[in-house]
């Protein structure tokens, strides 16, 4: 049996507030379904959803997204003024380079650049 992801689900404080950062960063319009859920649908990617949970985010994320958008420095700040905030400066090497953020609520991801790979 194969199984495919259906959504990936972010537990946070405020999911209203959550989803519109992250629909401003992959596209999609956010869905409120209830005070403690809210969704988008990123276009040709699957549903990113937020769920409220009583407890705040105590350590580090053990799954994060990597998102490729270009430009590192201008996606990044862009993210900024969205409310994410910068982890260090952006790091490079023979993978390529990478940029950590958090997003509103403490959440890493990354935004990323590979080195070009060879077809095949």
């Amino acid at each position: 049996m194969r199984a495919r992801i259906d959504e990936i689900v972010f537990d946070c404080a405020e999911p209203a507030v959550l989803v519109r950062f992250w629909a401003a960063l992959l596209g999609g319009d956010p869905v409120d379904r209830s005070p403690d859920w809210s969704y988008v649908d990123p276009p040709d990617w699957t549903r990113v959803a937020f769920q409220r949970v009583p407890e705040g985010k105590a350590v580090k994320n053990r799954l994060h997204l990597d998102l490729d958008a270009g430009d590192i420095e201008a996606a990044s700040a862009e993210a900024e003024r969205l409310g994410a905030t910068r982890t260090g400066g952006i790091v490079t090497d023979v993978a390529g380079s990478f940029q950590v953020l958090l997003d509103p609520e403490g959440n890493e991801f990354c935004f990323v650049r590979g080195v070009s790979r060879p077809a095949g």
